[in-house]
C-alpha cells in the first residue's frame, strides 16, 4: 500500500505546527510544508479546503484535518 501524500499548512510562529512536524517526523512520515504566511499559493489552497485560516492544518490524502488531532492523525497514517 502506497502511503498518503501528507501536506502541512504552516506558520513561522505557529508552535502546534512545530508539534505537528516533529511527530511526522518522529514516526518517519515524508511530508510537505507550506508556509502559507509567504507562500499565497498555499493559503489559497487550504482555504479551497478548509474556508479558514487557521494553521497547521494538515492535509492527508483526501482529508483534511485542522490543528493538531494526533488521534485522527495516527488513525489516517496508520501508525
Amino acid at each position: 500500500m502506497t502511503a498518503p501524500e501528507v501536506i502541512v499548512y504552516t506558520t513561522p510562529t505557529c508552535p502546534y505546527c512545530t508539534v505537528v512536524k516533529e511527530f511526522l517526523s518522529k514516526n518517519n512520515v515524508v511530508y510537505e510544508e507550506k508556509n502559507v504566511a509567504v507562500d499565497k499559493a498555499a493559503l489559497k489552497e487550504m482555504l479551497g479546503y478548509t474556508g479558514r485560516s487557521a494553521v497547521p492544518t494538515v492535509k492527508i490524502g483526501d482529508e483534511v484535518i485542522v490543528g493538531f488531532d494526533k488521534a485522527r492523525i495516527t488513525q489516517l497514517l496508520g501508525l
